[in-house]
């Protein structure tokens, strides 16, 4: 059985190019445009990691990432943040908020591949 992804990212085209990557690597990909949208989209769909993005309207990412893993459910779902923010700060947040990895656009396909690989149990 293929293990599933949800790829959260306010940026249709770069779920596109994430979901390409993931469902080539043999992953069934579930998409969401914001922390809101994949709120609904989880409701207790069982999802093996959550690829993220930090800037989104409505929800943003850590926001999205505090409030899954306060959820039982979720708790343990490993979350790889990936974004275009670098800095420590923000990085730091990420960590607290419990994600596992954090990728900076522009990204490597294959670099995400490996991060999920490693991650998802």
């Amino acid at each position: 059985m293929s293990k599933t992804i949800l790829v959260v990212d306010d940026s249709s085209s770069f779920r596109m190019v994430v979901k390409l990557a993931l469902q080539k690597a043999g992953y069934t990909v579930i998409e969401a445009a914001d922390g809101q949208d994949a709120l609904t989209k989880l409701n207790g769909t069982k999802v093996n990691l959550i690829v993220c993005d930090v800037n989104m309207p409505n929800m943003d990412g850590l926001t999205f990432l505090k409030q899954i893993k306060s959820m039982a459910a979720y708790k343990f779902t490993p979350v790889i943040m990936l974004t275009t923010e670098s800095q420590e700060a923000k990085k730091a947040e990420g960590r607290a908020a419990g994600a596992r990895a954090w990728v900076t656009k522009p990204f490597q396909p294959a670099q995400l591949v490996d991060a999920v690989n490693r991650l998802c149990v």
